[in-house]
């Protein structure tokens, strides 16, 4: 598999979006929510990139399960630990592809009242995603690939990648 992002290339925008996101923070009460299983290595990047305070915490939500095409249905697998209500939300995932979970996401965290709330995502399908969703911080604008590595994964597969690549079914890495 070829990279289509190299490690360096994803740093690099890591490293600039965490400077924006402490410029655009500062002062505040910052809690940065990974969306689970594939944003958990953009979150940890992205939380070493930003250089204030702020807190972390996960949550779960999936519409893939093993196929390469979302299943329009979202389930949680991991809700919050603490409550966000008067907080700054930032959610950090790791690709925008219809948008359908985050809107479900976005819905439900609105409801338990925080201050803020703003999306990060490493990879945003623009063209493609729910015009409702706007992702505030984004890493590239891609096409509509299916894409693996870096936190991205097929069937739990490939995650471990340094880089992301398109994956292309009965393709091996190298």
């Amino acid at each position: 598999m070829k990279p289509l992002f190299s490690e360096e290339r994803i740093q690099s925008r890591v490293d600039a979006l965490g400077r924006e996101i402490s410029r655009d923070y500062l002062g505040k009460d910052l809690i940065l929510i990974g969306v689970l299983n594939g944003g958990f290595i953009f979150t940890a990047d992205l939380c070493r990139a930003i250089a204030i305070p702020h807190k972390i915490d996960f949550i779960g939500a999936s519409s893939y399960g093993n196929h390469t095409k979302s299943s329009q249905t979202i389930e949680y697998t991991k809700l919050l630990k603490d409550s966000i209500a008067g907080k700054s939300v930032l959610i950090v995932e790791d690709i925008v592809d219809t948008g359908k979970t985050l809107e479900f996401l976005v819905e439900d965290l609105q409801k338990q009242s925080p201050k803020d709330l703003k999306i990060a995502s490493l990879f945003w399908k623009k063209q493609k995603a729910n015009p409702k969703i706007i992702v505030d911080y984004y890493g590239f604008i891609i096409e509509d690939d299916f894409l693996v590595g870096y936190g991205l994964d097929f069937a739990g597969h490939y995650r471990n990648l340094p880089f992301v690549g398109v994956y292309h079914p009965g393709e091996v890495s190298e």
